[in-house]
């Protein structure tokens, strides 16, 4: 059975910093997709960033420079470091596996788990 418990996020100050992780488990997680999602009050749900089963990585225009997303294979543990912060920033964050997709990038309907989410607070 598929599992992912997220940790991490809170509140921060604009510039600021916070880290998500994803623990996982029940599947292959060296070779399977993963991604960071986030939902904003009254907006849907969008792609942050993702690793593909190669490894590659893509992310959102939006964090591209400031987000950081990393994957342990010995701890079967998916890393979000986001830095430079900033309020629109602000969302629930949710991690997401693609056990059977080779290339699921930033598209919602490819993941077909997802961790319990994290509230991320940016103030100004």
């Amino acid at each position: 059975q598929v599992h992912l418990v997220q940790s991490g996020g809170g509140s921060v100050q604009s510039g600021g910093s916070l880290r998500l992780s994803c623990a996982a488990s029940g599947y292959t997680f060296s070779s399977s997709c993963m991604g960071w999602f986030r939902q904003a009050p009254g907006k849907e749900r969008e792609g942050v960033a993702a690793i593909d089963s190669d490894g590659s990585i893509i992310y959102a225009d939006s964090v591209k420079g400031r987000f950081a997303i990393s994957k342990d294979n010995n701890k079967n543990i998916m890393y979000l470091q986001m830095n430079s912060l900033k309020p629109e920033d602000t969302a629930m964050y949710y991690c997401a596996a693609s056990p059977w997709t080779v290339s699921a990038g930033l598209t919602l309907h490819w993941y077909n788990y997802w961790g319990q989410g994290t509230q991320v607070t940016v103030s100004s």
